[in-house]
């Protein structure tokens, strides 16, 4: 799966920059990337976010214990990978029906956060257990929905391309052809929103600390994300917001 959003929609943290620009470009001019993805992927769907980016996903090659699904709810779009351990009782927390996937479950979890749901937003990724990476995008607000399981158990990548575009992938090779250098894994039990960066779900009250990552020749390569157990921020409760307003616009 790959996803390239526009700065304006995912704003890249400035810590995924390396040094040596030499080898980024825009993922998006011209459709650089996704027709890259194409070309490796034949038989690939891209999906056209407009002026926000693109997503694409393919069902080829894919680790049977790790499945990718693609759902679409009410122009809620959501590329999922892997597998969720509690999936009827998440199913029946949220009121879907048997025809229900992963995929289907994340955008329903989204829509509760989104319109005023009690919950703060690390309490619904911590709720969900398994092995899963997904990437979600509300074309209604223009906003992203990114997270990672705990351990890390999908292949996970993103990096920042030449014009600061977030580039997110489940394959390192997609990711280098758009970023170069300026890539790493996402950071394990962490989300990321549009509005709110990145966020460890497990310690939401902790900030999270860039380190610099350094790869086999000794160059920078991005960085990593720690938690920083020393340094807290404010409460991340959900703010109640009027009904014409999203949490994710707040948050």
């Amino acid at each position: 799966m790959l996803a390239v959003f526009d700065k304006s929609v995912a704003k890249s943290p400035d810590a995924l920059n390396a040094p040596d620009h030499s080898l980024v470009v825009s993922a998006l001019k011209n459709g650089f990337l996704a027709n890259h993805f194409a070309s490796v992927h034949p038989g690939s769907v891209i999906v056209n976010l407009g002026s926000s980016g693109i997503m694409a996903y393919s069902l080829e090659k894919q680790n049977p214990l790790l499945p990718r699904l693609f759902a679409v709810v009410d122009d809620i779009f959501c590329m999922f990978q892997g597998h969720i351990e509690n999936f009827a009782l998440l199913k029946q927390q949220y009121g879907l029906n048997k025809a229900a996937n992963e995929g289907i479950i994340v955008i329903e979890a989204y829509r509760t956060l989104r319109d005023r749901g009690p919950y703060p937003p690390d309490q619904v990724v911590r709720d969900i257990q398994g092995k899963f990476a997904f990437i979600l995008y509300d074309s209604s607000s223009k906003a992203t929905f990114i997270a990672t399981d705990a351990d890390g158990s999908v292949p996970f990548i993103w990096g920042t391309d030449a014009e600061g575009h977030l580039v997110l992938a489940d394959d390192v090779e997609t990711v280098k052809k758009g970023c170069g250098k300026s890539f790493a894994p996402f950071p394990k039990g962490c989300f990321f929103t549009s509005s709110g960066g990145l966020r460890s779900f497990e310690h939401p009250l902790n900030v999270l600390k860039p380190v610099p990552r350094v790869d086999s020749s000794g160059q920078v390569c991005g960085a990593t994300f720690s938690v920083d157990v020393e340094t807290k921020k404010e409460s991340t409760g959900m703010k109640k917001v009027g009904s014409a307003a999203n949490w994710s616009a707040n948050y």
